[in-house]
């Protein structure tokens, strides 16, 4: 397990690398990131719900919560990212898969 500077500093540039990526594609994907006080939440105009992603730092664990599901990704020191054990997805691909697959947009990119 990381330590907690190490997972505070970690978590927080991949949340920032994120909505950035999230912020460029809310045009044309039909939602909207907003941070408030470290967690950050994405928006549907046309849908009911939301997705929210909180870094949990006595676990060190990223969560999301979206389409009633829990996802808990752990810090992998190989990818240098956050990753879903089960899947082996990273944070940025797996939220670009969730949305596609929430909104039925299969353009929908994350850069």
């Amino acid at each position: 397990m990381i330590d907690e500077s190490t997972f505070r500093r970690e978590s927080d540039r991949a949340l920032d690398s994120l909505k950035k990526s999230l912020i460029d594609a809310e045009e044309e994907g039909g939602f909207e990131a907003e941070e408030n006080n470290g967690v950050l939440n994405i928006l549907f105009e046309d849908r009911p719900g939301k997705f929210v992603l909180t870094p949990q730092t006595p676990v060190r664990q990223l969560w999301i919560s979206a389409q009633s599901t829990s996802f808990k990704l752990d810090w992998s020191a190989e990818q240098t990212a956050f990753v879903l054990p089960r899947t082996g997805e990273a944070l940025k691909p797996l939220i670009e898969r969730l949305l596609r697959e929430f909104l039925e947009n299969p353009a929908i990119r994350l850069a």
